[in-house]
């Protein structure tokens, strides 16, 4: 399948990106097409005009590579840090640029922290963002308690534990992408 797996932090000295090339490294070894995107190599501004909202063929190159690429994808992961109990604001910014593109694909929710709560209140806000934006969370959730000592730059874990750990919510995503991408087969209504 192919999936997008979208990463929400820019500032400097972030570790989570560690987690997301974790993330990428995992559903790559299970044979997925695996895209990161990075907001930070995207550089959005501030959402003025959402990409719909362009003319055919107007939209600047880099929506419309991500439309391109959102388009094509069969599921999301969405690898977000906990920001003041919320998610980052790049995040946001990145997501509400599109609509239609995530239209009947479900996501999965990698939060993370510097502590010990994992991220899990960014988690529910982001589970209900995702929901509006038509792209339903699967049940699992994978959240990274002290991301700074769990992945070194590669993304390759430093204790196994969480290969394992993250096996089930990739199982469901892998079945929920399955089951919506056989509906969306057979058309759908909005």
């Amino acid at each position: 399948m192919k999936i997008s797996v979208i990463y929400g932090s820019v500032r400097i000295g972030r570790q989570g990106i560690k987690a997301a090339r974790f993330v990428v490294n995992v559903l790559t070894e299970r044979g997925h097409d695996v895209t990161l995107v990075d907001p930070r190599e995207y550089k959005l501004p501030l959402l003025e005009k959402r990409y719909k909202d362009y003319n055919k063929g107007e939209a600047p190159e880099m929506l419309e590579n991500l439309a391109e690429l959102f388009r094509n994808s069969d599921a999301f992961v969405v690898v977000s840090a906990e920001y003041n109990h919320s998610i980052p604001p790049a995040l946001s910014n990145l997501l509400d640029y599109f609509s239609e593109e995530y239209l009947f694909k479900p996501s999965a929710i990698v939060c993370y922290s510097g502590g010990p709560f994992g991220g899990v209140r960014a988690a529910v806000q982001l589970r209900a963002m995702l929901g509006m934006l038509g792209m339903p969370g699967i049940p699992t959730i994978f959240p990274i308690p002290n991301v700074q000592d769990c992945f070194d730059e590669t993304g390759k874990p430093l204790d196994e534990k969480y290969v394992k750990y993250i096996q089930k919510l990739i199982d469901e995503l892998e079945w929920y992408a399955g089951a919506l991408k056989e509906a969306r087969k057979k058309g759908v209504s909005h």
